[in-house]
């Protein structure tokens, strides 16, 4: 393995050859819940040698309420690699609700974060004009990108855009994209300077997914379906592929790790595609459905028909996995990606999910199962919800999920995880032939909280992991 003398990895490999994790920071969401409190992140211990094994060890509460803390990041990571004047000693924090941005250390004590700044939202909306924050990234200049998906005079309206923050003292310096170049909705983003290319996503309009999600907002137009390419070093939109309905609500979005490779995949939630992308002989992009997901036809639901719901999706470090979670229908899937044109389904499991045995909803036509899941229940517990965001150890061995969408569609959907709390779990992963078994010994049980149960969302592992760090080296030897 490469000598790092800046923060994170060379290349994907040498970050696959990384430390086992041993701590983890899961954002915790008390908004759209009955207990008034506000956010905190809480720090896990997930190190088996360890006598906290499977507790949460830390609690740091935000001094609000209602943030609701949703996707981190970090201030330094693989991208400035090179940088020895950089660490990564920060964790990045938007609230989707507030806009407010919190930046924890991380360093200090890493089994117990304090709160190092606020970035308040009249600072937000003032110095870049936005509101709405979501994915955060580091730049190798130092700086840190946070995506946005609302205008700052109007939060509520859709404004696709950057934020980008000073790396040092983390105040707005202002947006990244040009004057004139913001697409009507934002969401995710990936950065690939060697092709001097960023490529980001669309959610929709605040308005509309604040509030719960109805599928007239959809036909509105007030959700997206677009993807939209940048020049990475003119920060304009050089080209925008519209999906169609096969690509609605394009959501997360991930490059293959290799920095040479052209192409990767976006997960669209609503029609529960895969789509890949990628780039032609004639430098524009096009994009390919690779992966479909059958909706199910249902009795006892809001629609007819239900979508999968494809919410997260990430790649291992060495390219050759894909992995998804459909949160509605309650399955995470592992897909060999080796001819990424062709994905093979090779890991299946479900976890929950609206369409259970016993449940409220009836499955009238399924053409992938012949019979509906049975009920989720670990160590006797009835878990609520559905697989939603997922987290993939280094060496791609260990998949951790959390089963909290987003606080108001979690009430909408699955109300009893919201009222018994929601779970985080290890699934076990076959990296030679695929496939994918629940570690029986691995639940965290947000449900038993001090303060009472809660919603958690996103896995991050201090050393950084497969969707926080962007790779910027062109070393096709080692890849």
């Amino acid at each position: 393995m490469s000598c790092c003398p800046g923060p994170g990895y060379r290349t994907p490999l040498d970050a696959m050859k990384g430390p086992r994790e041993e701590l983890l920071y899961i954002p915790c969401i008390y908004r759209n819940t009955e207990i008034g409190r506000p956010d905190y992140l809480a720090t896990v211990d997930i190190d088996p040698r360890s006598s906290t094994y499977c507790k949460v060890i830390s609690r740091l509460p935000m001094p609000y309420l209602n943030d609701e803390l949703h996707h981190t990041g970090w201030n330094a990571c693989s991208s400035c690699w090179n940088d020895a004047s950089k660490k990564r000693s920060k964790l990045i924090m938007p609230s989707l609700y507030s806009s407010r941005i919190y930046v924890i250390d991380v360093a200090t004590n890493p089994r117990r974060p304090i709160i190092h700044t606020i970035v308040e939202p009249e600072e937000v909306r003032t110095k870049s004009g936005l509101a709405i924050p979501h994915t955060s990234h580091c730049l190798a200049n130092g700086e840190v990108m946070i995506s946005a998906m609302g205008k700052g005079e109007d939060p509520m309206e859709g404004k696709g855009g950057f934020i980008i923050l000073d790396g040092e003292d983390f105040h707005v310096k202002g947006k990244w994209e040009a004057d004139g170049h913001n697409p009507p909705f934002g969401y995710d983003f990936w950065y690939q300077p060697f092709h001097n290319v960023m490529i980001s996503t669309e959610w929709g309009a605040p308005k509309a997914f604040l509030n719960g999600f109805n599928p007239d907002d959809y036909t509105n137009g007030l959700y997206g379906k677009s993807l939209h390419v940048w020049d990475w070093d003119k920060h304009t939109i050089q080209q925008t592929i519209n999906m169609g309905d096969e690509g609605a609500v394009p959501l997360e979005i991930r490059f293959l790790h290799n920095p040479i490779a052209k192409e990767g995949f976006v997960g669209c939630a609503l029609s529960s595609n895969v789509m890949r992308f990628y780039m032609k002989d004639n430098g524009t992009w096009a994009h390919e459905k690779v992966i479909d997901v059958a909706n199910k036809e249902v009795e006892g639901w809001a629609l007819p028909s239900m979508p999968g719901l494809i919410t997260d999706i990430l790649l291992s470090l060495d390219d050759r996995f894909l992995y998804f979670s459909n949160w509605l229908h309650g399955d995470i899937r592992q897909y060999d990606v080796t001819d990424t044109k062709n994905p093979k389904l090779v890991g299946q499991i479900f976890l929950g999910g609206s369409v259970c045995k016993n449940g409220p909803v009836k499955v009238i036509k399924d053409v992938e199962l012949d019979e509906q899941p049975e009920p989720f229940y670990f160590n006797g517990k009835r878990i609520h919800g559905g697989p939603q965001m997922i987290q993939l150890s280094l060496d791609g061995k260990r998949l951790f999920v959390t089963t909290s969408l987003y606080s108001q569609w979690d009430v909408q959907f699955y109300p009893d995880m919201v009222k018994e709390g929601s779970v985080m779990l290890q699934i076990d992963v076959d990296t030679e032939q695929g496939g994918l078994t629940l570690n029986k010994d691995v639940l965290i049980d947000f449900g038993n909280e001090p303060g009472g149960p809660v919603l958690a969302h996103e896995i991050r592992y201090p050393g950084g992991d497969c969707s926080s760090d962007i790779y910027v080296h062109n070393t096709p030897s080692n890849l």
